[in-house]
């Protein structure tokens, strides 16, 4: 898919019976759902029956060319009814996201020819999650993108991104779903030229007559093609599961971050699966904020809100550990981890003309430190003879350091019985016999000695705790680390 552009020009075509009637394409305007609330008049036998409520597909540009993808699917039908079930958990957010927009229903299959219905889908030229979105896309949408987050793999950002697109290709291509589909896969500008094209020499807009990637011309009937069997499992010999045409997901609002780990055997959820409800995580826990959204099977949720409390008192997350890199400065360190600058300078005592020494270690705040119940500084007593120089060789520090830790004057005298702020170096260095257990979602581009340098970990001990025989990663593969935190 492409950034799409304000178009003002006026295309007139003429309508045949696998033509398509295209009326002037019109300048963009952002599309908003619809406020009426829709009331189902019938009551759906499951989702499929919701899916097929209309068909929006009346004409088959290309008959032939379906008929030969449909025999491709059902050679395997084994594998092909493991690829339906991979939608279980979404149809009905799709379903529920299309109809806010009035969009024809069979949008929901989609995901299927896009990501076989799979968050972790990763394409070789960038496009990621259920809907395929390129990082253009995720950014006029504004989804989300930090070192914690990559909202295009999350299941539900990216529906309300995608659907909200796809209303915008059926506005601009007069509500066609067969050109709303071409749109999606070759770009809606491109297509418009295409159409201009053969407009100039009076060439009737046939899928045959556009000159269209291989890609993009097959697009229409891989779609109608699993729309076909979907509609029709019996003929084909399918057996589609019974998908209730209900929620079968819900989120749950959380104060404050989570480890993924901990919680999948809070909440009797497999990590594998809880990362496949929420992708849009890509790191072993939430984001440091105030607020965690998780998506869970509806089934657990009553059980998971009742007993939340006791799993943050039993999984506190606080800290975790960062070695300066050459050239690194606070503001670059507070970005890679989402935290405040402020907050990184309070728990290391450090200011804004602090200078970081490479390989200094430095404490990552996890959460608000100004309302932790823990501010991992170590302390002394000043006792008589104390001087910043006898404490510098104590506690292998600088004397300049103590010194700016407790705004001291490098030649003053130490008052007895004063708590001086000694820093978190030897707290940080005793933080390495506190190991954590985390999950790690390998993502594009990752390979083990990238991963082994972000967390400061052996690529030998990567290979061994996850029964890794070789090097190869693959997106969305899950790995366990163990991590130095408190």
């Amino acid at each position: 898919m492409e950034r799409f552009f304000i178009v003002f020009f006026t295309l007139i075509i003429t309508y045949g019976c696998s033509n398509f009637n295209i009326i002037p394409a019109r300048p963009y305007v952002d599309i908003e759902p619809s406020k009426e609330v829709l009331v189902p008049e019938v009551k759906y036998i499951n989702i499929w029956d919701r899916i097929f409520k209309e068909n929006n597909f009346v004409d088959d540009p290309l008959p032939n060319e379906t008929e030969r993808y449909v025999k491709r699917f059902i050679k395997n039908k084994k594998h092909f009814n493991e690829l339906i079930l991979n939608g279980e958990y979404y149809l009905f957010e799709v379903l529920e996201e299309l109809d806010r927009y009035r969009l024809p229903s069979e949008f929901a299959l989609l995901p299927y020819i896009e990501s076989n219905y799979d968050p972790f889908s990763i394409s070789s030229s960038g496009a990621v999650g259920l809907w395929q979105l390129m990082p253009t896309t995720g950014k006029i949408y504004n989804l989300e993108k930090t070192w914690w987050v990559e909202a295009r793999h999350d299941p539900i950002e990216s529906t309300k991104a995608a659907v909200k697109y796809l209303a915008y290709l059926f506005n601009r291509f007069d509500r066609n779903p067969t050109l709303t589909l071409i749109a999606y896969h070759a770009g809606p500008t491109y297509l418009e030229k295409q159409i201009r094209i053969l407009e100039s020499r009076g060439r009737e807009v046939t899928l045959n007559n556009l000159k269209l990637s291989k890609e993009s011309f097959n697009y229409v009937p891989k779609f109608l093609a699993i729309k076909k069997i979907i509609k029709n499992p019996y003929k084909y010999g399918i057996n589609l599961p019974n998908i209730p045409n209900q929620k079968v997901i819900d989120k749950i609002q959380i104060e404050g971050q989570v480890e993924m780990l901990p919680f999948s055997e809070f909440t009797g959820v497999t990590p594998e699966f809880l990362y496949q409800l929420n992708a849009g995580y890509t790191k072993w826990a939430t984001p440091p904020t105030n607020n965690t959204v998780l998506f869970l099977p509806i089934e657990r949720l009553e059980a998971i809100k009742q007993d939340i409390d006791d799993y943050f008192q039993e999984n506190p997350i606080r800290w975790m550990t960062h070695n300066v890199s050459s050239g690194e400065t606070l503001w670059d360190i507070a970005k890679l981890y989402d935290v405040a600058v402020d907050d990184l300078k309070l728990v290391n005592s450090k200011s804004s003309q602090s200078l970081l020494s490479i390989n200094e270690t430095l404490l990552i705040p996890l959460g608000d430190p100004k309302i932790t119940t823990f501010i991992p500084y170590q302390t002394h007593i000043v006792s008589e003879g104390d001087t910043l120089w006898s404490l510098g060789r104590k506690y292998d520090i600088a004397p300049i350091e103590i010194a700016r830790n407790n705004q001291l004057s490098i030649n003053g005298v130490l008052s007895i019985g004063v708590a001086l702020n000694i820093g978190t170096g030897n707290i940080a260095r005793s933080m390495q016999a506190k190991k954590r257990s985390i999950l790690y979602s390998v993502k594009q581009g990752d390979n083990l000695y990238k991963i082994s340098e972000l967390f400061n970990i052996e690529i030998s001990e990567i290979m061994e705790l996850n029964n890794l025989s070789s090097n190869d990663l693959s997106p969305g593969q899950i790995l366990k680390l163990i991590i130095s935190a408190i």
